[in-house]
């Protein structure tokens, strides 16, 4: 059963190491466990829904809750305090494309806000109702998950949208087939979720984002079906899969996708290798990505979250004999991680391997225990955990992205920590934050930053200090030169910062689109454009 105010399956709760509290105390000093709402109390509050009873929906209190949030910090401290002010009216689970355009049609009749719903772990806002007095419907594609069609010499599969990933991989593998598209939050979003947010999956170096693997599809509309071929390319004008891809839910609902599938890797592992510092590390990164070396990922910690990931991993003798074991090979105090990924055939593998050893040797990296890269492939699904763990002893934690050019990165990542750290000063609070960068590619990277702070005794206090972070880092990225989002998407979130990076005619040219596609204006008002 999925937490109803918080990360993942109930049944999974891995417990925060005993040395990983010890320090976060020592650096954010000691917290104060919050009171959670009971799920009864929870409930309790559900207004009474604006909507009739109708056959195509349910008004049910507990599925209205379960679907009126995602999981950005924001929506946790809604959840979590029981105060959410605003819930979907009723929530509906369509079968086919039909029911979807019955829904909309509803919608059209009545005036009625329709919220597309995946596996709802959007952590931007993309799945809080609408304000106002329009009534509010979520709609969950849950029951659009399965396999449809496979064109196994072209290696296209059709998908319902809404097909979970685990689901998704499931039916794949008998075909000797895999997506290759893993998130971090790959066991509980949805393939419709991916593509309208623009995902991308942790090991994109060898599969691509979700927009080289979308071919095409259906999305269903207020002013009808569009129908997207799934053609190999294309030159005849702008592909209009671009127009689905990030949409966020603002033209129609995405009910079914063609993904590029590839065939099953012989090996999929992960190297470590360890740099004497940053700089080092960066360079060797930087010059992976750009000869173009067969990885499937590269990974690269900055000196503090190298820190925080070993205290994490536990096992505090072991981390003391690697760190001595390090020194000694001239990776000292300043040490930084990187992960690689080699993946394919086994030939393919071991050439990647070679080469990226002796990169990583060039700028004096040491190779890592196959242990440390072992230990990642097996939990890489379940850090956002520890979110769960860390809120229970009071300490909050968020996530943020970035990407830019490789010049720009350094300055970057130091603005965006530098603006984490300083921007609860005033409150005398302080901010543990940390970086890696997490895509790379030729002409630049991704850069993934996670800041812990701690929680106030008070929901409306932990949600103005977490206002107060996510606004400055905001600001530093847009001054920065860095994208508002490379892969978490715009919803509410980033929704102020998008004019910066679209331009003024860009969002004339977004705004002219959404209203071709939904000129009432019925669609997941808010998100992407506000």
């Amino acid at each position: 059963m999925r937490r109803w105010n918080g990360w993942g399956d109930e049944t999974v709760a891995p417990a925060l190491p005993e040395a990983a509290g010890r320090f976060l105390a020592a650096e954010l000093g000691e917290p104060s466990p919050p009171r959670d709402a009971t799920l009864a109390e929870a409930l309790g509050s559900v207004a009474r829904s604006r909507l009739p009873e109708d056959a195509s929906y349910t008004t049910d209190a507990e599925a209205r809750l379960r679907h009126a949030r995602g999981q950005s910090l924001p929506d946790w401290v809604a959840l979590r305090s029981g105060r959410l002010e605003r819930f979907p009216d009723a929530v509906a689970f369509p079968e086919s494309a039909a029911d979807v355009r019955d829904l909309l049609r509803l919608s059209r009749r009545r005036g009625v806000r329709l919220v597309p719903y995946g596996g709802g772990t959007s952590v931007v806002g993309h799945l809080t109702p609408p304000k106002g007095d329009a009534p509010v419907l979520t709609v969950s594609l849950a029951r659009l998950s399965r396999l449809t069609a496979l064109d196994r010499e072209s290696r296209l599969a059709t998908f319902g949208a809404g097909v979970l990933g685990p689901e998704l991989e499931a039916q794949l593998r008998p075909h000797g087939l895999t997506l290759g598209h893993f998130p971090q939050s790959f066991e509980h979003s949805t393939l419709g979720g991916w593509v309208v947010t623009r995902s991308s999956g942790q090991q994109s170096m060898a599969y691509g984002r979700i927009e080289r693997l979308f071919a095409g599809g259906r999305l269903e509309s207020p002013e009808g079906t569009l129908v997207l071929p799934a053609f190999p390319a294309s030159a005849a004008g702008p592909d209009l899969r671009e127009l689905v891809l990030g949409s966020e839910g603002r033209l129609g609902i995405l009910t079914e996708a063609v993904v590029r599938a590839s065939a099953l890797p012989e090996e999929d592992r992960v190297l470590a290798f360890f740099f004497p510092d940053w700089e080092r590390g960066r360079a060797a990164t930087r010059e992976m990505a750009q000869e173009g070396l067969p990885l499937s990922m590269l990974r690269l910690s900055n000196v503090v979250e190298t820190r925080t990931t070993l205290l994490l991993a536990g096992g505090e003798r072991l981390i003391r004999l690697l760190t001595r074991w390090l020194s000694l090979r001239g990776a000292g105090d300043e040490r930084c991680l990187l992960l690689a990924g080699v993946t394919g055939s086994a030939s393919l593998a071991r050439f990647g391997a070679r080469a990226a050893t002796a990169v990583a040797r060039r700028h004096r990296g040491v190779g890592g225990p196959r242990a440390i890269g072992e230990a990642w492939s097996k939990n890489r699904f379940r850090a956002p955990y520890l979110r769960n763990a860390l809120w229970e002893r009071g300490w909050a934690v968020d996530t943020l992205e970035t990407a830019a050019t490789w010049d720009r990165i350094p300055a970057l990542v130091e603005a965006v920590e530098g603006a984490l750290r300083g921007a609860l000063g005033a409150a005398g609070e302080r901010v543990h934050a940390y970086t890696h960068l997490s895509h790379c590619y030729p002409s630049g990277s991704s850069a993934y930053t996670t800041y812990l702070f701690r929680a106030a005794t008070s929901p409306e206090e932990t949600l103005e200090r977490w206002r107060l972070l996510k606004g400055a880092a905001s600001e530093a990225i847009v001054r920065g030169g860095g994208t508002i989002s490379h892969q978490h998407g715009v919803g509410v979130d980033h929704a102020p910062y998008l004019p910066r990076e679209k331009g003024e005619l860009g969002m004339k040219a977004l705004g002219s689109v959404a209203a071709a596609f939904d000129p009432d204006g019925l669609m997941n008002p808010g998100k992407l454009l506000a």
